[in-house]
């Protein structure tokens, strides 16, 4: 059960937090039919990206044993057996997007949208540089999606650009990894020609502005300012400066990117961080 649990890579579920952006960015309170629908959806994408990831395992299973950590996951290991990864994949994915087929319509074809284009990405479009970025960051997208259409509520052009534009940002960081270990000599990834040092960094610093002035235009446009009856919203954006610093000291001082999301929770400045531009989030527009 143990390697079972690690095979489903509990820890990135907390990329699956994306579906509750809708409630969180809609400046409303979140009623108990929108919050019992938007766990379900949280539920069934967390199953589903669980039968993503072992699929990937599946995919990588040569390249994951030269890996200096990834050699240590259950399928790589040997601890489960690929014919009963294979039965897992089977058994999460079709109760997911059947279980998201009662519950929503919508969610289903965000679902089967996110199966298919991981699929594809596990199997070919990883190993193409860029392109690889460009589609985990259309899966962060599609989780805004599996809790708008949920809860009826329309996605802002904002929150779908920042959102893609961060998740490019993380992406960078995890390819960052890639060509430190690649110039060390381990060679982890058929796509990795397509990188090298200088071009992450700099690519990496583009899309951290960017996603700062993303987020202060978001807090400063009239329309925002008039939904929400103020004009301090932009005393947030201190926080997510401050977060997208300290993810650049991580990646950039430390050397340490290989998982943004083992980052974010074991790291205690980003996580109070986070803490606080939630607060100040739900302060300013009088959610608490």
């Amino acid at each position: 059960m143990v390697e079972i649990f690690k095979l489903f890579r509990v820890h990135q579920y907390i990329k699956n937090l994306f579906i509750f952006m809708p409630l969180l960015f809609s400046f409303s309170y979140m009623d108990a039919h929108d919050n019992i629908y938007t766990l379900i959806a949280f539920v069934l994408f967390s199953l589903l990206a669980s039968s993503v990831y072992i699929f990937n395992d599946l995919m990588d299973i040569n390249e994951d044993r030269a890996h200096p950590t990834k050699k240590y996951r259950p399928i790589a290991s040997g601890t489960i057996s690929t014919k009963r990864a294979k039965s897992l994949i089977l058994v999460l994915s079709l109760t997911s997007l059947s279980l998201s087929l009662i519950l929503s319509f919508k969610l289903f074809i965000v679902l089967f949208i996110y199966f298919i284009l991981n699929i594809l990405y596990s199997t070919k479009l990883k190993h193409i540089a860029i392109l690889d970025i460009f589609i985990i960051a259309t899966g962060f997208v599609l989780r805004l999606f599996a809790g708008s259409v949920v809860t009826d509520i329309n996605l802002s052009m904002w929150i779908i650009l920042m959102t893609f534009l961060l998740a490019i940002f993380l992406a960078l960081a995890k390819r960052r990894d890639d060509v430190l270990l690649s110039l060390g000599g381990q060679e982890t990834r058929k796509n990795i020609d397509g990188y090298n040092l200088e071009f992450v960094n700099a690519a990496m610093t583009l899309m951290a502005g960017v996603v700062v002035v993303s987020y202060i235009q978001y807090t400063i446009s009239p329309e925002v300012i008039e939904r929400i009856g103020t004009e301090y919203l932009y005393l947030t954006s201190f926080f997510v400066v401050l977060g997208i610093l300290r993810y650049m000291q991580i990646t950039f001082v430390e050397q340490d990117s290989g998982s943004p999301s083992k980052i974010v929770i074991r790291d205690t400045f980003l996580k109070v961080t986070i803490l606080f531009w939630l607060i100040s989030f739900l302060v300013v527009t009088k959610l608490i």
